[in-house]
């Protein structure tokens, strides 16, 4: 019987990795519709983007809107030492039950197709549950 972690899930979403470059949208857009587009019932989302500084800006905004008494969600990418460290609900890191299960889900709707590691892990943060009981998420 093979365990079934969420490091396991993610060395199965590594060879799924497409052979060739497509800087387009379309892999996460048909995995989204699989997934029934969890992204359109997400509560209000602050994206940062940008080259340095996320980490420590999203940290601020964090912190900024938990002291004023508000559940915050966030997703960060990338991770330094484990995967878990991407998705903080409610300031405490995902568990792995959770995380596992979020995945398994992630990597059945994408049925075997070519998708790279970041669309694939991207798509899966958005299906948890517990975003939807939130009032603001960062990423």
């Amino acid at each position: 019987m093979t365990q079934n972690t969420s490091d396991a899930v993610l060395a199965r979403m590594m060879a799924l990795h497409p052979k060739i470059i497509d800087l387009t949208l379309a892999r996460m857009w048909r995995l989204l519709d699989a997934l029934g587009n969890p992204q359109n019932d997400l509560p209000p989302v602050v994206h940062i983007a940008g080259t340095n500084g996320k980490g420590s800006t999203q940290a601020m905004i964090r912190a900024g809107l938990e002291a004023d008494g508000h559940r915050v969600h966030a997703y960060t990418s990338p991770h330094l030492a484990r995967f878990h460290e991407r998705i903080r609900l409610a300031g405490e890191l995902i568990s792995e039950a959770a995380l596992t299960e979020m995945l398994d889900e992630c990597y059945a709707a994408n049925n075997g197709e070519s998708i790279t590691y970041f669309e694939i892990t991207t798509c899966a943060a958005p299906i948890w549950s517990g975003w939807m009981t939130c009032p603001a998420a960062t990423g």
